[in-house]
């Protein structure tokens, strides 16, 4: 299939990402974003890859969450493939509803997406099909919640239930903090109808892997193993974010840990999602530790991670648009992603204040400056009177690639200083290397 019209839905750098490789897919003509950001509606440096973008790309002004809209904006604009990028999409079942209208779309179903929706669905799950997690109770009243981390008296992490925009899991150091947690969440209702019930669970220590998967329903292609930076000042201090940059290939990802992945995570949740009936199509995403006692899964997503994505798009050397049309024909098997042999640093410029509450709508300069082996995504980004402006407290991702580690980072981090906005502030050590900020 050629000349083919493509949606992306979602706004953040992630979305930037996916629009950016779409478009350099030989087999689209057209990627509408909705609803998009500032970086969405022009390439991100044509120069990087030597991939000239072949399709053209332009914002819709329609929220992610508006599925009937985003469903009347594919049969009216002839949409070939839609791509959905952030979970709420996913939970409020935009896949269900455009197969309902014959329309393709990458993604599970909402049934499937529960992986990532529910806590407790997950955690259920894994226990049932064998795969290896923390140890965890699940509670919607506050007393008995309270009841068993007084007993446990150790160090946990208290989650919510639903989606709340990564903000929802506390790490606790003893039962003081998760008592707190739990009054946060159970009873202040800090995250609404997301925390009516938490799982509480064993707090795990080693090194957390990021690992992404396209699935078709029976069989699996992982993608690059990376690791993500949550919290947000250096040496891994200060509260949890969205996540502050990520790089890979890890250099402790070998052939041996990708197959232990996919025979004792990926495998499973495919193969149990199948016996539900529910196949589970798309992107698995499992967050892993390395712990003394083996491999384990501290959570599920349903769809590409951020900022995951923004380091492993920039290793693809193949045809995002017809890899994910085979994930969507149930033809994965068929075909092999190729993936370039370098290395991938994405180090996140952040508003000030960020995660708290952070400032926007500053001029944003140095945009233009390009280099080989760099491109910057952008992710709380607008457009006012001409000028970019930031519109988000992760505002942009600058990607870079090199022979190695090292080298990804040089490049990225001597990239950093052409952009500024105030306030901006990013991790220096981000794939462990220490840069002057």
């Amino acid at each position: 299939m050629s000349h083919l019209n493509v949606l992306v839905v979602g706004s953040g750098g992630r979305e930037h990402a996916l629009a950016w490789a779409l478009a350099r897919s030989p087999e689209v003509a057209r990627v509408y974003v909705a609803p998009g950001n500032a970086g969405t509606e022009r390439p991100a440096n044509p120069q990087a890859t030597g991939w000239q973008p072949r399709a053209a790309a332009s914002n819709v002004a329609i929220k992610a969450d508006d599925v009937a809209a985003l469903r009347e904006f594919a049969l009216e604009h002839r949409i070939d493939l839609t791509v959905v990028g952030p979970e709420v999409t996913l939970a409020a079942g935009l896949v269900d509803v455009f197969q309902a209208a014959d329309l393709r779309a990458f993604g599970p179903l909402q049934a499937a997406a529960q992986l990532e929706s529910s806590k407790a669905y997950a955690k259920a799950f894994m226990l049932e099909h064998g795969i290896p997690t923390a140890a965890f109770a699940t509670f919607t009243d506050f007393e008995a919640a309270r009841a068993y981390v007084r007993a446990l008296d150790a160090p946990c992490v208290v989650k919510a239930d639903g989606l709340a925009a990564g903000k929802g899991v506390l790490m606790c150091d003893g039962a003081d903090d998760a008592e707190a947690a739990l009054r946060q969440i159970l009873v202040e209702q800090a995250f609404g109808g997301a925390g009516a019930q938490v799982v509480v669970e064993e707090r795990l220590e080693g090194r957390e892997i990021s690992a992404l998967a396209l699935c078709d329903g029976q069989h699996y292609a992982l993608m690059p193993l990376t690791r993500d930076h949550k919290r947000v000042f250096d040496d891994d201090q200060g509260p949890n974010t969205g996540g502050m940059g990520a790089y890979g290939p890890i250099p402790d990802g070998d052939e041996a840990l990708r197959e232990r992945i996919g025979r004792t995570v990926i495998q499973p949740v495919l193969d149990g999602m199948a016996a539900r009936g529910t196949p589970f199509v798309g992107v698995l995403y499992a967050g892993l530790m390395q712990t003394a006692d083996g491999l384990k899964v501290l959570e599920f997503n349903c769809r590409f991670g951020d900022p995951e994505t923004q380091v492993i798009l920039p290793l693809l050397d193949d045809s995002l648009a017809r890899i994910l049309l085979a994930c969507i024909d149930g033809r994965l098997n068929e075909t092999t992603p190729c993936w370039r042999d370098d290395v991938c640093v994405t180090v996140g410029l952040a508003s000030a204040n960020y995660p708290g509450v952070y400032p926007t709508g500053l001029t944003i300069s140095g945009l233009e400056q390009e280099s080989q082996d760099v491109v910057v995504f952008h992710a709380g980004t607008a457009r006012r009177d001409g000028e970019v402006v930031t519109a988000g407290g992760r505002v942009l991702s600058v990607s870079a690639w090199g022979v190695d580690l090292a080298d990804a980072a040089e490049h990225a981090y001597g990239h950093i200083p052409h952009i500024h906005f105030d306030g901006m502030h990013y991790r220096t050590d981000i794939g462990g290397r220490k840069a002057r900020p």
